[in-house]
């Protein structure tokens, strides 16, 4: 229970983070949020099982959408147009 109750604690704090103003539009509070979140996923799939860890990354990439969209362009744009 632990576990889950920091998980929806860092849901709430990326929410409240969220709406606060930001020169850098959210963006070094969006790597605050995914070096906190990475671990404490491992931390919420190890001691809940795989279905409730499936949920809370759901849940963390509806809130941090954009980076894995730039991720995403990375990628292809990476890999994705060998000339």
């Amino acid at each position: 229970m632990i576990a889950i109750g920091l998980g929806f604690a860092w849901l709430v704090a990326a929410n409240v983070l969220a709406m606060l103003p930001s020169r850098d539009n959210l963006w070094s509070r969006a790597y605050f949020l995914i070096a906190i979140g990475i671990p404490l996923l491992g931390y919420i799939t190890y001691m809940n099982g795989p279905w409730i860890g499936l949920g809370f990354l759901c849940a963390g990439c509806s809130l941090l959408r954009w980076p894995l969209v730039n991720l995403a362009r990375w990628v292809r744009g990476a890999f994705g147009r060998a000339s």
